[in-house]
């Protein structure tokens, strides 16, 4: 129970990787708040909320669109009045495209911007506001992981705008991290690699299977479970001393 009575945002958490983070911190005890613009999992199957509170965890789910800033102070908002703090935001939810720069069009760049970086700014600036109003619990007021991407880091064949974003998120958890060390609101990222999940849009057709077991130095791809993990980590208070990092969870595609 390594986040026992800890109140938990995680957006885009109806499905895949935010999905799996939500399912893994109310195992852990957190009090989970599923924020999407989507209710139903891309995967099929029940509900995020629905899982978690089968299994005898706590959870509410709030409609929220990262890029419309009104849609976060609800959220922010809900979850305070509720349960009076906000302990732990994950910043998951995210878009994807598939193009290089010239067939990018500025229509399909605002796009992945509003949501992939936009988005972030938006989440982390409102928690951290209402972070600031909480008192210190042990070494934190509040603790915010941003889900960077490989693609933030090195580049990726025709995903321009969505490398860029994820560029963008590295860098706000890096300046978040050095602002407000001191008011004692820690902020990490992690960088997954290849994450298998299913029923996701051209998950093979344009990251070919072959290539990418090439380059994993691990014997298999990633799956959400281990970046719920990883997530978990930066998310308790063993990671009391960690802030400003992004954590690779990439089975050794960056080592090579």
């Amino acid at each position: 129970m390594r986040l026992n009575g800890k109140i938990a945002i995680v957006t885009g958490a109806s499905s895949g990787i935010g999905r799996g983070i939500a399912l893994r911190f109310a195992q852990e005890g957190a009090v989970v708040v599923v924020a999407d613009i989507a209710d139903e999992p891309r995967e099929g199957g029940e509900p995020t909320q629905r899982v978690i509170e089968k299994a005898g965890g706590t959870a509410i789910a709030v409609p929220c669109n990262v890029a419309v800033p009104d849609d976060v102070d609800h959220l922010v908002s809900t979850v305070v009045g509720r349960f009076g703090r906000l302990d732990v935001l994950v910043n998951n939810a995210a878009t994807i495209s598939h193009n290089s720069l010239c067939e990018t069009s500025e229509q399909e760049w605002d796009l992945v911007f509003d949501v992939n970086a936009k988005g972030v700014f938006v989440c982390c600036k409102r928690a951290v506001q209402q972070m600031l109003t909480q008192p210190m619990v042990g070494d934190a007021r509040g603790r915010i992981i941003n889900i960077g991407s490989q693609h933030g880091i090195v580049a990726a064949p025709r995903k321009i705008a969505y490398g860029a974003s994820k560029a963008v998120a590295l860098y706000l958890t890096r300046q978040i991290a050095v602002d407000y060390a001191r008011d004692g609101i820690i902020c990490n990222a992690v960088a997954p690699g290849r994450i298998l999940t299913t029923g996701l849009p051209d998950e093979t057709q344009n990251d070919p299977h072959e290539y990418t077991i090439m380059r994993t130095p691990m014997p298999r791809l990633g799956r959400p479970e281990d970046v719920a993990a990883a997530a978990l980590y930066l998310a308790s208070d063993e990671a009391g001393f960690v802030t400003g990092h992004t954590l690779m969870v990439d089975g050794g595609w960056m080592a090579f």
